[in-house]
């Protein structure tokens, strides 16, 4: 490698010596890489020549093969590649000598004729090159493998280069964003941006980062959701509100968790949670004919069809299920509950309350079949210290979540609105948070003082655009639809 790259800064000693400026701040090209192929790859040689009379156009090389007085290169950019012949007689010389000192992975700009070779290849015939920056590494060949995937994550901007198929997973992952947006405006809502360091870690059950203010001396967290935020704002009368947010959670690595990640929150005053269930289904139908161009997606091999929704309380969903015999009163037994767990040998903590073990058993049963779009509703009460209180069974909320491909994409409520209610929950909460649980949540005075304010009834949603974006790319870990995922520092 060192060899290489010895190699490769004295060939850019030689460019200087022929009195062309190595970095220059600009080209002016006419075509994009992409416009070219778009624009002339369906027209015929004949079609050609009556063409434009040049094009510049730029782009990184990625293929060279010399022959003698003239060469074929292969410049890429956005995804898309072009071909360009360089020619002895057809170029000043100090430019043909540019051309001998080239190397994968150079950046140049190329004024030429389009025309199509003997083998009907449509070329740049090139009659000036420009450098604009030289690649001192080498680009690898191939990038695939589960051998190299730490390397492609830490070094991005190379698997952006080499592997066109990773491109295209972050430009859809852009259009699926660029879609929600739309949607939400067109349906009335208003984005907004809320802190990312709190006083309080609230919103969520979650261990946060933890941080320091050093002109205020204060300790910060990093947020774990944006909830409390903005329902404050939905208190202050914007009834319609939604934020595109990164949100930071300190817990464990895996193929759908990352300690930092991208969360869609939405809330809508005067509704519940049926009302979200409803739009949720008419947002991600639109999202994925958009995108997708069909509401029928490949996810792991499987079919997974946005046209179609089942909804299932969780009790229902366990009783469908679970691999012994269960009904739905059974669900409500906490002995009955526990022993189903211990059968199953399923993780769960004995002294944690009955909707807890619910919650545990629903993990090991049901979640992993929950393939095709699946609502899961009415969830027990201790797993959801900010929902509303279902008013026929009060162990219940009136809170759903989204399952698609085997996980969880959305988490909706019909918000707790009532301050005296909140405050016995929150207080739940610390009891919880003194008998050791990390993920807890906190007290949060001003989000009472808030509600105390008065809250209109209110649905509210949070939807994972990383798994979002892992159903529609078919793509298997969250790390591969984040452009820069965490990793361990570099030995």
């Amino acid at each position: 490698m060192e060899q290489l790259e010895s190699i490769r800064v004295q060939k850019l000693q030689q460019i200087r010596a022929l009195g062309i400026d190595a970095y220059p701040t600009e080209y002016r090209y006419t075509h994009t890489v992409p416009q070219v192929v778009e624009q002339f790859g369906g027209k015929t040689a004949e079609e050609l020549e009556h063409g434009p009379a040049t094009i510049r156009v730029a782009g990184r090389i990625v293929a060279n093969r010399p022959f003698g007085k003239a060469g074929f290169l292969g410049i890429t950019d956005a995804g898309e590649k072009v071909q360009v012949y360089a020619k002895k007689d057809q170029l000043a010389e100090r430019d043909f000598q540019l051309y001998l000192l080239l190397d994968l992975g150079d950046l140049i700009g190329v004024e030429g004729t389009l025309f199509r070779t003997r083998t009907g290849e449509l070329t740049v015939l090139a009659k000036q090159i420009s450098f604009l920056a030289k690649s001192f590494l080498p680009l690898p060949e191939k990038w695939h493998g589960l051998t190299d995937v730490e390397i492609r994550y830490r070094r991005r901007y190379v698997d952006l280069v080499v592997n066109p198929e990773v491109r295209g997973v972050f430009v859809k992952r852009s259009l699926i964003i660029r879609e929600i947006r739309r949607f939400l405006d067109d349906a009335g809502y208003f984005e907004v941006e809320t802190p990312v360091l709190h006083t309080v870690a609230g919103g969520a059950l979650a261990k946060p980062f933890r941080t320091h203010h050093n002109a205020l001396d204060m300790p910060l967290y990093l947020r774990i959701a944006l909830e409390l935020h903005l329902k404050r704002l939905i208190v202050g009368g914007l009834n319609r509100v939604y934020e595109l947010g990164r949100i930071f959670r300190n817990e464990g690595i895996s193929w759908k968790h990352n300690p930092e990640f991208t969360m869609l929150e939405f809330y809508q005053a005067y509704s519940n949670y049926e009302d979200l269930m409803d739009m949720t289904e008419e947002l991600l139908k639109k999202v994925v004919q958009t995108v997708n161009g069909s509401p029928v997606i490949t996810y792991d091999e499987q079919q997974i069809d946005f046209s179609r929704f089942t909804r299932l309380s969780m009790r229902e969903a366990i009783v469908k299920f679970s691999p012994e015999p269960v009904t739905i009163e059974d669900v409500k037994d906490r002995a009955k509950v526990e022993a189903l767990l211990k059968k199953l040998h399923a993780e769960y903590d004995p002294k944690a309350p009955v909707g807890n073990l619910v919650g545990s058993l629903f993990d090991a049963v049901a979640e992993k079949h929950l393939v095709q779009p699946t609502f899961i509703y009415d969830h027990p009460i201790e797993l959801s210290p900010l929902s509303k209180i279902k008013t026929s069974d009060p162990s219940l909320v009136e809170r759903f979540e989204l399952y698609v491909g085997g996980m969880e994409i959305a988490n909706a409520y019909s918000e707790l609105n009532d301050p005296v209610d909140q405050r016995e929950r929150f207080e739940s909460q610390l009891k919880a948070r003194e008998g050791g649980d990390e993920e807890a949540h906190q007290m949060d005075e001003d989000y009472i003082r808030a509600l105390s304010y008065g809250m209109p009834p209110t649905a509210g949603e949070g939807i994972g655009i990383d798994r979002l974006t892992m159903l529609l790319t078919n793509s298997k870990s969250i790390r591969d639809v984040i452009l820069f995922p965490l990793m361990r520092a570099e030995e």
